[in-house]
């Protein structure tokens, strides 16, 4: 307890936060309380993770603020960070509970002298935006086929022999003028903002494109500077901004009727309309040639159709379907007396075959085979056959076969009976 305060213990009612809840209470009243801003200061500890986020802090002589990149922030940034570098970063506040610290969320961050001239373009582009120089109702369609086109660059430059090559590979059959002028440096913008002005006192284009290759934010920013944004928000012809690359972005990117990424780009977008046009008509072309040759092959074919019922009313067709009936009869009563001489031929030996299995002569050698094999028979079976194997016949007094013992009495007389003669027995 404090000297001459005194705290009251927590009650049920209102018990004591836990350590999540109140850092959560923190986050919350941080998160709600600040906006997000732009933070000036010193990178250091730099550290870039393999998932692809980069960590690091921001000093200055009297603080430090912990930051972190997130991978798909980090792929979109163009400065190359290092420790000690100046920069400007922009991002908002955050509190990472399980440490209890807050950090700076990065969402861009640019060197120190890059950060002013972002400063100004956000600053020219607000104040533009108010007047309604970037209103999307403003804005004209691009012309389908443009006969004319003008562009507006370094004559120099890679950016129009790309323009030119793309228009080329494409099959464009416009016209390109190309409106040489300083893209870059003192005086850049004026040059270009008059060469507007002349183009649109020509009356000769249907279309103009403006634009350069890429570079850095100096480089481009004779694209951001006043005078030449509202001469491109005032031309009379519809213009499509073409300035760096992709990730590029100025000011007359948003006044220009339509932004095109890099200038090859704007070649393709100003010649999709003709190969699409060019396409639909190779398409017609060969849809026509397919009917066409459709309806030919169906003329062709009603033509051969009358030819052939032509043919057939002729006296000369009746006569050689006469002539093709006379010999399809010929052939049909050669082919039916063929047959019937056929069949009689196969019922002629049918019935000879029958004949000859009813012979006695076939039949009378069968017969004397089947008398032989009886004989053989009988003559295996009989008495004289068995005595010649070794066997021998018991008869009694009367010369009746004995064929069991116990018909035997002693003192019987019997006779044995073998294969070359009998002799007397006398049972004992």
């Amino acid at each position: 307890m404090s000297a001459g305060r005194e705290f009251a213990p927590p009650t049920g009612s209102e018990p004591p936060e836990t350590v999540t809840e109140f850092t959560r209470r923190v986050k919350v009243l941080l998160k709600g309380g600040m906006r997000p801003g732009w933070i000036k200061g010193e990178v250091s500890n730099l550290r870039a993770q393999a998932s692809g986020h980069v960590y690091f802090s921001l000093k200055d002589a009297g603080a430090q603020l912990p930051a972190v990149l997130f991978r798909g922030d980090a792929a979109r940034q163009t400065a190359k960070l290092r420790d000690g570098l100046q920069v400007i970063a922009y991002g908002e506040v955050d509190v990472y509970e399980p440490a209890g610290r807050y950090q700076l969320i990065v969402r861009a961050i640019v060197e120190d002298g890059v950060g002013r001239l972002q400063r100004e373009f956000e600053a020219l582009k607000a104040r533009l935006a108010a007047e309604g120089l970037f209103d999307p109702g403003k804005k004209r369609p691009i012309p389908a086929l443009p006969a004319t086109v003008g562009f507006l660059t370094s004559a120099t430059g890679a950016a129009v022999q790309d323009f030119l090559r793309i228009l080329v590979r494409r099959g464009w059959r416009g016209r390109v003028v190309v409106l040489p002028a300083k893209v870059q440096g003192e005086g850049a913008a004026a040059e270009m903002a008059e060469m507007l002005a002349l183009a649109a006192r020509l009356e000769i284009f249907d279309l103009l494109v403006i634009g350069r290759g890429g570079g850095s934010a100096e480089d481009l920013w004779a694209f951001n500077e006043e005078p030449l944004v509202r001469a491109v928000a005032a031309c009379p012809i519809p213009i499509i901004s073409a300035v760096g690359h992709e990730i590029d972005f100025t000011l007359c990117d948003f006044a220009a009727d339509v932004r095109a990424e890099t200038p090859s780009a704007a070649a393709e977008l100003i010649s999709s309309h003709f190969v699409a046009f060019g396409e639909r008509a190779a398409q017609a072309r060969a849809s026509l040639g397919a009917a066409a040759e459709a309806a030919a092959g169906r003329a062709a074919e009603r033509l051969d159709h009358a030819r052939s019922r032509l043919r057939l009313l002729t006296p000369a067709a009746l006569i050689e379907r006469g002539y093709l009936q006379l010999d399809d009869f010929s052939n049909r009563l050669a082919a039916a007396l063929r047959a019937s001489a056929h069949h009689r031929r196969q019922a002629l030996v049918a019935a000879r075959t029958r004949l000859e299995r009813a012979s006695p002569e076939s039949r009378l050698p069968l017969a004397v085979q089947r008398v032989e094999a009886l004989r053989k028979r009988l003559q295996a079976a009989s008495p004289a056959s068995v005595l010649n194997r070794g066997f021998a016949i018991v008869r009694d007094e009367k010369g009746k076969p004995i064929i069991r013992r116990a018909a035997i009495k002693p003192g019987q007389r019997l006779s044995a009976e073998f294969s070359d003669g009998s002799a007397p027995l006398k049972a004992e």
